[in-house]
């Protein structure tokens, strides 16, 4: 009896595997992990699969707060966020810069949040305690990048 092994065919693009892009749903931009490794700084030691699942929870977190932003735009017929009338940086559109940023942002700090257990010493725990601030600063910028595509302002003042 004999047994031969094929290796995979890597001729069928694999839609599961960690380091593609991650599609998104037509109106917002497909995000490439590796573009947000590179613009929030995140460490090769994140693995890909950790990497990936951080950025569908963060496209998640972004998508809730502009869902009736998305639908305005598209009955006013902008079919995709590239679409929405936004002035231009670097050849790319605005708006399209400040989602891949609260993208970014909200993964980095969730990466952030989850990491801080690894370590469970006085030193881990004193090191967690000054991440805390961070995670904070991390999802203050990711708010403030949904703020300005909806065109509101940064700050809520209540008076008491």
């Amino acid at each position: 009896m004999t047994f031969i092994a094929n290796p995979p065919s890597t001729d069928i693009e694999q839609p599961d595997a960690p380091d593609t892009v991650i599609r998104n749903d037509g109106f917002f931009p497909d995000i490439d992990p590796a573009g947000v490794r590179a613009d929030a700084r995140i460490s090769e030691s994140v693995t890909a699969p950790r990497l990936r699942a951080a950025i569908l929870g963060a496209i998640m977190a972004v998508e809730y707060d502009l869902r009736a932003f998305a639908a305005r735009s598209i009955a006013a017929g902008h079919a995709t966020l590239a679409d929405v009338p936004s002035p231009q940086l670097d050849g790319q559109s605005l708006q399209l810069i400040r989602y891949h940023r609260a993208v970014s942002l909200y993964a980095k700090a969730e990466l952030v949040e989850r990491y801080r257990d690894f370590d469970t010493t006085s030193a881990g725990g004193n090191q967690a305690d000054e991440l805390t601030p961070s995670i904070g600063e991390l999802r203050r910028d990711a708010l403030h990048a949904v703020r300005d595509i909806l065109g509101t302002s940064r700050t809520t003042v209540d008076l008491i």
